[in-house]
C-alpha cells in the first residue's frame, strides 16, 4: 500500500482557477504555427514517446500527435514485443510517406522506465489499460516528462488524487484525453449553459452504452514475448486468458474493458467523457456531488464482470440532479428553468422502432432552436477554446499554460464515475465531502476508495 499524501484542496484549486482563466482569457490558437518554430527543426521540435501503442494509441493517440510538425513521435514502448514492433513500423511509416524518404528514426522499450530514462524525450503519450493510468503519469511527470494521458484518470479516488497532487507539484503539463472538450458542440453547449440561455439548471441526464456479459475464462498460455506480469502491475496475479486481455492476432475491442479488475466498465470509460462535459456546464470541475445512490445488474455467469444496466443518481451542493443511465441517449442532456440542451458526439445513432435499423442523433439540440443561435456576449462567461486536444497539449507544453484538461479536472470527472460505481456495488445512499475526498460516516465505502497495491507494481508515495 502507498502512504495517503495529504491534499491541498485550497492552493490547488487556486492555482487552476488562475492558470485556466489565464489560459482561456489568452485565447491563443490550439498549435503555434510551424513557421514560428521552423518545421522540424530539432532544437525546437518535441520528442514523444508513446507507451502503449494498442488499439487507441494506433486509432486515436498517435495519429493524433504526428499531424504536428512540431512533434517527433520517437520512440514507443509496450509490454507485448509484438506490438513494439508493429508501433515502430506504423510510426516509420507515417514519417516516411510524409517526407518522400526513408525513415527508421523510432526506439522500441520493453519497460516504461527505460523509455522514461531517455533525457531525449520530453513528452510521453499513455495510452495503457485503465489501471495503469495514474501509476505511469506519477512515474513520468517525476522524469520531467510532460503528458499526455488517456481516460479514465485513474483505477481509484485515491490514486487519482495522488496523481493530481504529483503533477501540481512537478509543474508538468497533463492533459486528459477528455477530447470532447475539444470538439465544438461541447463548447457550444457548455456555454450556453454557463450563461443561462436554459435559466438556471436544475438537473442533468447523462447516457451511455453498456457492456455485454460473456468472456471465455478457458486458462491459456501466455504468449511468447508478451511480460503478463508486468501488465497485470498492481492488481491481483491471476492467470492468462486472452479474453482477459487483450486480442493477440488484431487491435480490436480488448476484453480488459470488461473486467472490474482493470477498470469500473462504461461508468468510468464512457462516463468520464460525459461526466467532464456536465461538469463543464454545471461548473462543478473541481468538486463532485455530494449524495450517490442507485442500482445496477451485475453478469451472473462468463468472464466478464462490470456493470450492466443501471440508473445512478447524484445531487451537488448547489441543489442540481444528476441521472447516469444506459436508458438515456447517449450524451449529454441539461434541463433548466427555461428549456434543456442536449448535446452528443457526431456519429452517435439511436435504434428506430424497425429492427436492425438506426437513426442518426442530432449532436446539439434544444428545447427551442433559437437558443443555439444565441449570441455570448463579451462580458459573459468564455470558456477555455480548444480545436483540438492533442494540439492544445502539444500548445501548452511550449507555453507552459494550463491545457484544457488539467490532472485535477480529470480527477474529479473520474472520482465522480466512480463514486457512481460505489453505490452501484454498496447499493446504499452515499454521503460525501468532495473537500475531504471522503464518505461521511461510512467506513466500508471508503475502504472501496482505495485497493491493495501488488509488489513490485505500486505507486511510490
Amino acid at each position: 500500500m502507498t502512504k495517503k499524501i495529504t491534499s491541498t484542496i485550497s492552493s490547488r484549486r487556486t492555482f487552476l482557477k488562475t492558470s485556466l482563466g489565464v489560459a482561456a482569457a489568452a485565447g491563443f490558437p490550439t498549435i503555434v504555427p510551424s513557421t514560428v518554430f521552423g518545421e522540424l527543426s530539432p532544437s525546437n521540435r518535441i520528442n514523444v514517446g508513446a507507451i502503449g501503442v494498442g488499439r487507441i494509441s494506433r486509432g486515436h493517440d498517435l495519429p493524433g500527435i504526428w499531424k504536428y510538425d512540431q512533434a517527433r513521435i520517437m520512440a514507443v514502448c509496450d509490454l507485448d514485443d509484438n506490438r513494439v514492433e508493429l508501433g515502430k513500423t506504423l510510426i516509420n511509416g507515417y514519417y516516411s510517406k510524409k517526407t518522400g524518404k526513408p525513415y527508421d528514426g523510432v526506439t522500441g522499450y520493453h519497460h516504461y522506465r527505460e523509455l522514461l530514462a531517455n533525457k531525449d524525450i520530453d513528452a510521453v503519450v499513455i495510452s495503457t489499460p485503465d489501471h495503469q493510468h495514474a501509476i505511469l503519469a506519477v512515474d513520468a511527470v517525476r522524469a520531467k516528462k510532460d503528458v499526455y494521458l488517456q481516460k479514465p484518470a485513474s483505477l481509484t479516488i485515491s490514486e487519482g488524487r495522488h496523481m493530481s497532487d504529483q503533477v501540481t507539484a512537478s509543474a508538468r503539463i497533463l492533459q486528459i484525453g477528455s477530447q470532447q472538450r475539444s470538439w465544438k458542440q461541447f463548447y457550444r453547449a457548455c456555454e450556453l449553459v454557463r450563461n443561462g440561455r436554459i435559466g438556471e439548471i436544475k438537473h442533468v441526464e447523462i447516457g451511455l452504452p453498456g457492456d455485454p456479459a460473456g468472456g471465455d475464462a478457458t486458462k491459456m498460455p501466455v504468449p511468447a514475448g508478451f511480460q503478463y506480469d508486468a501488465w497485470l502491475g498492481s492488481t491481483p496475479e491471476i492467470y492468462y486468458t486472452v479474453d482477459r486481455v487483450m486480442p493477440t492476432k488484431d487491435f480490436s475491442r480488448p476484453g480488459w474493458l470488461r473486467m472490474e479488475q482493470f477498470g469500473a466498465g462504461m461508468i468510468t470509460g464512457w462516463g468520464a467523457h460525459h461526466v467532464d462535459t456536465a461538469h463543464w456546464g454545471i461548473n462543478t470541475e473541481l468538486t463532485g456531488p455530494v449524495e450517490i445512490w442507485g442500482t445496477a445488474e451485475f453478469p451472473t455467469s462468463g468472464l466478464w464482470n462490470v456493470h450492466g444496466k443501471f440508473l445512478t443518481h447524484a445531487i451537488y451542493a448547489n441543489g442540481i440532479t444528476m441521472d447516469i443511465s444506459g436508458d438515456f441517449p447517449n450524451g449529454i442532456k441539461w434541463y433548466g428553468t427555461k428549456g434543456w440542451i442536449f448535446v452528443t458526439r457526431d456519429e452517435m445513432t439511436t435504434p428506430t422502432a424497425a429492427a436492425g435499423q438506426t437513426t442518426k442523433i442530432e449532436p446539439l439540440m434544444a428545447s427551442d432552436p433559437k437558443i443555439l443561435d444565441s449570441v455570448i456576449g463579451p462580458n459573459e462567461v468564455h470558456l477555455y477554446q480548444s480545436d483540438d486536444q492533442h494540439g492544445n497539449w502539444l500548445e501548452c507544453i511550449k507555453t507552459r499554460k494550463a491545457p484544457t484538461a488539467p490532472a485535477e479536472i480529470g480527477h474529479r470527472a473520474c472520482s465522480t464515475c466512480l463514486l457512481h460505481h460505489i453505490a452501484m456495488k454498496t447499493k446504499r445512499h452515499l454521503h460525501w465531502d468532495p473537500a475531504k475526498e471522503r464518505f461521511i460516516n461510512d467506513d466500508a465505502a471508503n475502504a472501496m476508495l482505495s485497493r491493495p497495491q501488488r509488489a513490485p507494481y505500486v505507486m511510490v508515495a
